[in-house]
């Protein structure tokens, strides 16, 4: 009997990649979920030229009461949830799964959400079902990532890691969610003290292989809570930024202008950035990457430090985020059970599962130095 997989905003830009890389897979029948019948309907007409697969459709809201029914009525096995912007979602699709049985994940990056999702651990427990947030780029792949070098490690002190991504602009409710916090207090870690900074500012220049030289700013992500108790670290912080330069400088000025009272409001602005930003797409080149800066001691007792790399070429970046729970899905399906409870989804999918559940090793690469050496 095929693995039943609902994918929550099926036709929306994570979305869309969750489901073409599940609709060709045999083992997996994909139902794809939302709101608007047309776009549904235009979705799965779409995977049916793509795949020749004719997947299932239901047009609904996934936080409404009927949705529980729904789920038992579909058989579905497991729900993937990619409808943000999460910043100020409640739990309630997550609630849905656990009332009717049904295994959980969600896409979010949103800390507070992905943090917070530990208030359904009891009620997950009971049911006997895995409710996972943060299925994506943070904290899956970050903490796969360091999970898979820290048996080198005696000790980490450090953990500084971003993202830079390509021009290509994503989904208007990604950037209006990653806008939430323009200019707001950001609770970071510096040398174990709690240390504020804001979002959006701060900006920064890294210099990253293959990419050149990119603008980066402080962005909130929930690996900030998780890796302190994960991995020990004292300091702690992340950064992300676009793939032109002008668009870091734009969201420095609106975090500026919210921080000060000029804007009241970042959703309008968002909307606006967002077009702004499909224009601008044409003089990006292409390439997107994540790093993580690693440092403490060495398993020898010698200070060690780690800098990983993992770089999309032709805009394949948006891949990153959205086949975390292609792993996960593939990994279930193929007989994994997750531990019932609610948590983050860290330490469900090692980087050697999710870099196949991409399948794309002309685009996707990753390179992974020890001090001065190359491993």
């Amino acid at each position: 009997m095929a693995f039943r997989v609902m994918v929550i905003g099926g036709y929306g830009n994570f979305g869309s990649i969750v489901c073409r890389h599940l609709v060709v897979m045999p083992s997996v029948a994909l139902v794809i979920s939302g709101r608007a019948p047309h776009k549904l309907l235009r979705k799965v007409d779409e995977l049916k030229t793509q795949s020749g697969t004719v997947c299932e459709s239901w047009c609904g809201d996934a936080m409404g009461t009927e949705f529980k029914s729904v789920l038992g009525s579909m058989n579905i096995n497991l729900v993937i949830h990619t409808g943000g912007p999460f910043q100020g979602q409640s739990y309630a699709v997550a609630e849905n799964c656990i009332g009717a049985g049904v295994n959980y994940c969600d896409l979010s990056d949103c800390r507070t959400f992905v943090t917070g999702i530990g208030v359904l651990d009891a009620r997950a427990k009971q049911a006997g079902v895995a409710i996972l947030s943060g299925c994506s780029s943070v904290p899956t792949l970050s903490a796969a990532i360091i999970d898979q070098q820290r048996y080198r490690f005696k000790r980490i002190d450090l953990i500084e890691h971003g993202i830079s991504s390509s021009a290509k602009m994503p989904g208007l409710s990604t950037v209006k969610g990653v806008l939430a916090y323009a200019g707001k207090p950001i609770k970071q870690l510096k040398h174990g003290e709690v240390h504020e900074v804001l979002g959006w500012q701060d900006l920064k220049l890294r210099k990253m292989q293959h990419l050149g030289t990119r603008v980066l700013a402080n962005v909130d992500v929930p690996d900030m809570d998780i890796f302190a108790s994960r991995y020990g670290a004292q300091t702690l912080s992340f950064k992300a930024g676009a793939g032109l330069k002008l668009g870091g400088v734009a969201n420095y000025l609106l975090a500026q202008a919210l921080r000060i009272g000029m804007v009241r409001d970042h959703a309008p602005w968002a909307e606006r950035l967002h077009r702004w930003g499909l224009w601008f797409e044409r003089f990006g080149d292409g390439k997107s990457a994540m790093y993580i800066d690693v440092q403490g001691i060495g398993v020898d007792g010698k200070p060690l430090s780690m800098t990983v790399q993992l770089t999309a070429l032709n805009d394949k970046g948006p891949e990153i985020p959205s086949c975390a729970a292609v792993a996960l899905a593939t990994k279930i399906a193929q007989g994994y059970l997750p531990e019932p409870g609610a948590r983050a989804c860290v330490g469900e999918i090692t980087v050697d599962e999710y870099m196949a559940a991409i399948n794309d090793p002309e685009n996707l690469s990753m390179s992974v130095y020890f001090s001065d050496e190359q491993s």
